[in-house]
């Protein structure tokens, strides 16, 4: 006969560090601020597919301008690309188990459900937004048109780059997006050359701008595919976004009205208890990323984060 599956679930042990000897709920370190996640519009999909018409052959419109004649004006037509792009939401989902005999006596000061919970959740949130930047199908870097990606001059990341990148998402540009060593290394370079970048103040946080665009910072922005590279040097990406519907940028996708919705798009559900007393609740996140026109997103590729300079 076979043996039942093993449920891997909170212990006596562990869930004694909350109950009343301690005086703080848990810290995680591996929270992030998630700005991207914050700074993108979000687009409510009911449907669960999105679809992205696009125009082309733009120059092929033709119009007329200042005849005073009779002359014939042109005919023309918009054209429409016939295989637009479809979108469908990525599911991101965690099943929380936890014994009601932990969730019943060590639950003072800190309710064990509600921590358990919360930090499970912020798990979910972490992976949406690495999903959103590395996602094989819909994540921004993979995503990035040919014509929109630039590779550094010389590896460092140098004012120089940074406007390549401005060049290639000049229609109101939102934000740089980039890890915090790529953001180091492009510090480096400008007090080099003597131009330190200026800083401006958003969300109560202190941030690095280039020609005023701000620079938010991510570890999901892999450093020779690692978030917490040990070694000194390594490569990454610098992205540059311009972001929101009405701008034709990148936005992004979840699902509305879910049963048991948290937050847009993030649900938790009630499985039951089952006879080992074992309490289930199933954390589901429904997101997506679209790049509304190929000019909304452009990438910085070959960013070299470990050279460093001598400053008489």
């Amino acid at each position: 006969m076979a043996e039942a599956p093993t449920h891997h679930a909170l212990g006596d042990r562990a869930a004694f560090q909350l109950a009343n000897v301690t005086k703080t709920p848990p810290q995680y370190s591996a929270i992030t601020p998630r700005w991207l996640v914050r700074l993108l519009d979000w687009k409510p999909l009911e449907a669960g597919t999105f679809r992205v018409n696009r125009v082309v052959n733009e120059e092929a419109v033709e119009v007329s301008c200042g005849t005073k004649d009779e002359k014939t004006l042109p005919d023309t037509f918009v054209d429409y690309e016939e295989k637009p792009r479809e979108y469908t939401l990525c599911a991101i989902s965690a099943v929380l188990n936890m014994h009601t005999r932990v969730s019943d006596l060590y639950s003072n000061p800190y309710d064990q459900i509600r921590e358990q919970l919360r930090l499970t959740i912020e798990n979910v949130k972490e992976r949406q937004e690495r999903e959103l930047i590395n996602n094989e199908d819909y994540g921004l870097l993979k995503n990035v048109a040919p014509a929109q990606r630039i590779k550094t001059r010389k590896g460092p990341p140098t004012p120089d780059d940074l406007d390549e990148l401005l060049s290639k998402v000049w229609k109101e540009p939102s934000f740089f997006l980039a890890h915090p060593r790529a953001i180091a290394a492009f510090g480096r370079e400008c007090t080099a050359r003597g131009v330190p970048p200026p800083t401006v103040n958003l969300f109560g946080s202190p941030f690095l701008t280039w020609r005023g665009v701000p620079i938010f910072p991510t570890e999901k922005l892999n450093v020779d595919g690692e978030a917490k590279p040990k070694s000194h040097g390594g490569k990454t990406n610098i992205l540059l976004l311009r972001v929101g519907e009405k701008k034709q940028g990148v936005i992004g996708l979840f699902q509305p009205g879910l049963p048991g919705e948290q937050t847009p798009g993030l649900s938790v559900r009630f499985m039951g208890i089952n006879t080992k007393a074992l309490a289930s609740y199933l954390i589901s996140l429904y997101c997506s990323a679209a790049i509304l026109t190929e000019d909304a997103i452009a990438a910085l590729d070959d960013v070299e984060v470990g050279n460093y300079h001598e400053y008489k």
